[in-house]
């Protein structure tokens, strides 16, 4: 994202953006696991080194060793997250490549389930602080997070280029002050440092039976925002990403996880509350106020993820157009408006709803660990069918990863009747209309084709009507998927209106399986027909995560000289096809998809601003096709 960018500026934009929401688990993953679990209600030494232990292990083992050691290795040309494995895989069209692209549009979607609880529990877990600051306030709690709330959504249409710059610094306050607050409480019991040794779980887990192992349950929620660390591979890349994990937030957070249980072990009745408790008198409304302003920052960096996979899954076909803004020069930088106040309500109804964060936390889980699951499974796929990995050394980590994430997700199970189930609907629905959404593009596409009719043929006979057709003067370019097929526009333009410009061109969009192109590699033009009704066919290749603008690729066309330097593009007009779907009779369950994709058609954004058009200069022209 930033070539020349030094190291360590690197590490501390990392800072800002990755580690939001893993760093301020400490603000309610104790106050869950202490709070609401039978194996935990009395407070032993056993009790309390168990959790801690439970707590390192599981971030040694997704974080650092899954995430930070092997999956960062798969990554799509620099770029990771679910939908880069995905694209990877689809690219390569490996064995299986329909259900594993399945799976990872199903983690997908689980991200956006996710990405509305993140903002919550984070914002309310901060907000509670007031409960220790002034526990008079405490009524204020939920109003003053929903508050902040609506302000983080309402403020997204400006981007976040203008503060962006303090994510980095206000992190790396929120690790020191964190692992410094939970230094204090360790030199005061010492003790608490023997619960990094695994027996400790092991024990806990072996004492306790169901009910210690029902805490698992509470401790996932100490790796919630692993997958940022993988998602955000391509902005900052994998080395700064490791060494900010390594060197600054695993140690704060677990000093911060090791004060917490060492204070509760001697004061039980902090489990409340601990990490506010663990501050002075004094230093808890500052406290508070950086509180608030890191899960602001973890909100934003979850908000800003879903808008980055949704536009994602819209360069690679799997959701309709979408309205994307782009609020600024700096790549990455977009605003979805309708991910935003989808999310928005979503967020502000579950925060009016569960009005905690121990609530929250059984809604949390569930849904992080089916991804962490998901994503495991396309890793394994990729290091087996594309690296050749062979089995003798793949099975191990698969095995290890599997084991430890299949059991979080079988412990979060029983969280499903007190709430889990509504991220993992929301999963279920999302994949549902993306895929619905797919399988209706392709019989559109092959119906449309239909209509279209052969390029060649159409051109050929445009020779038998040359007497009968005007020649206007100018630039006429057409959007259309292929160069196979005659533009609908086109066709009518000819057909109805008997005119022909002088300069015709014919542009497709191909969407790759990489984040970017190299503008080298961006374009391609080739002439078809024959004088004097010839046309240029451009190709436009595009990644997932590039900016959709015909207009700015015709004139890098003629910059790069595969278009003539005479060509009037600053004056072109610009004719896109509208299609208008209508339902054909088909059997019951077929035609409720049916209407299912009609429904999203309608509601796609306009292809004007999608394909970034000069709307003085765009005509366009309906057409009916049946589904």
């Amino acid at each position: 994202m930033i070539p020349h960018a030094g190291r360590a500026a690197l590490v501390l934009g990392a800072l800002g953006i990755v580690y939001g929401d893993i760093g301020t688990s400490p603000l309610y993953t104790e106050q869950v696991i202490f709070g609401s679990y039978k194996a935990t209600a009395h407070v032993t030494p056993a009790t309390a080194y168990g959790v801690v232990s439970l707590i390192f292990w599981a971030l040694t083992v997704v974080v650092s060793i899954k995430y930070a050691g092997f999956i960062m290795r798969a990554h799509n040309r620099g770029d990771g997250g679910i939908m880069a494995l995905t694209a990877l895989l689809q690219r390569n069209r490996v064995a299986h490549v329909a259900a594993l692209v399945t799976l990872g549009i199903f983690g997908a979607a689980l991200f956006f389930g996710d990405g509305m609880i993140t903002p919550a529990i984070s914002v309310l877990g901060a907000v509670q602080g007031l409960k220790v600051a002034e526990p008079g306030l405490s009524h204020l709690v939920v109003p003053l997070s929903v508050g902040v709330l609506i302000g983080l959504f309402v403020l997204q249409r400006f981007g976040s280029g203008t503060i962006g710059g303090l994510f980095g610094p206000v992190i790396l306050v929120w690790f020191v002050v964190i692992g410094l607050l939970g230094l204090e409480q360790i030199v005061k019991e010492p003790a608490v440092l023997q619960g990094m040794s695994p027996t400790w779980g092991l024990r806990f887990l072996l004492d306790h039976g169901a009910a210690g192992y029902l805490v698992l349950g509470g401790v996932v929620l100490a790796v919630t925002g692993a997958e940022a660390l993988y998602a955000d591979r391509g902005h900052f890349g994998a080395t700064p990403i490791r060494l900010g994990w390594l060197g600054l937030a695993l140690p704060a957070l677990m000093l911060n996880y090791l004060g917490q249980a060492a204070m509760i072990l001697h004061r039980p009745e902090t489990a409340a509350n601990p990490f506010f408790h663990m501050a002075p008198a004094w230093g808890r409304y500052p406290l508070l106020i950086l509180a608030t302003a890191a899960t602001v920052i973890a909100s934003q960096a979850a908000i800003s993820g879903s808008f980055s996979v949704a536009r994602q899954a819209v360069q690679l076909g799997f959701l309709p157009r979408l309205k994307i803004v782009h609020t600024s020069e700096t790549e990455g930088q977009i605003y979805v408006p309708a991910i935003n106040w989808a999310l928005c309500a979503g967020v502000v109804v579950l925060t009016l709803v569960f009005r905690s964060t121990e609530k929250l936390g059984d809604v949390y889980g569930v849904a992080v660990t089916g991804t962490f699951i998901l994503n495991t499974i396309l890793f394994v796929a990729v290091a087996r069918l594309l690296w050749r990995t062979p089995k003798r050394r793949l099975a191990p980590l698969a095995l290890l990863f599997l084991s430890v994430e299949a059991t979080f997700f079988s412990s979060n199970v029983v969280k499903v009747e007190h709430g889990a189930w509504l991220p993992l609907a929301i999963g279920l629905l999302v994949s549902l209309l993306m895929l619905n959404w797919r399988r209706g593009q392709v019989v559109v596409t092959r119906n449309r084709a239909v209509k279209e009719g052969p390029l060649g043929d159409f051109l050929e006979s445009l020779h038998e009507r040359d007497s009968h057709l005007w020649r206007v003067p100018g630039v006429a370019v057409f959007l259309n998927p292929t160069k196979d097929t005659t533009p609908l526009a086109l066709r009518a333009e000819v057909e109805h209106n008997h005119t022909f410009h002088d300069d015709v061109l014919i542009v497709s969009i191909d969407t790759v399986s990489v984040p970017h192109m190299d503008e080298d590699d961006r374009l391609l033009v080739q002439t078809l027909g024959r004088r004097p009704f010839t046309v240029s066919h451009v190709v436009v290749r595009l990644g997932y995560q590039d900016k959709l603008d015909v207009p700015r690729a015709l004139e890098l066309c003629r910059r790069q000289g595969l278009l003539a330097d005479s060509l009037d593009l600053e004056h072109a007009s610009y004719f896109v096809s509208r299609m208008t779907i209508t339902p054909e009779k088909c059997p019951p369950l077929r035609a409720w998809r049916n209407k299912l994709f009609i429904a999203m058609a309608r509601n796609a954004a306009s292809p004007v601003s999608h394909f970034g058009l000069p709307t003085d200069r765009t005509v366009m022209m309906g057409s009916q096709i049946t589904l």
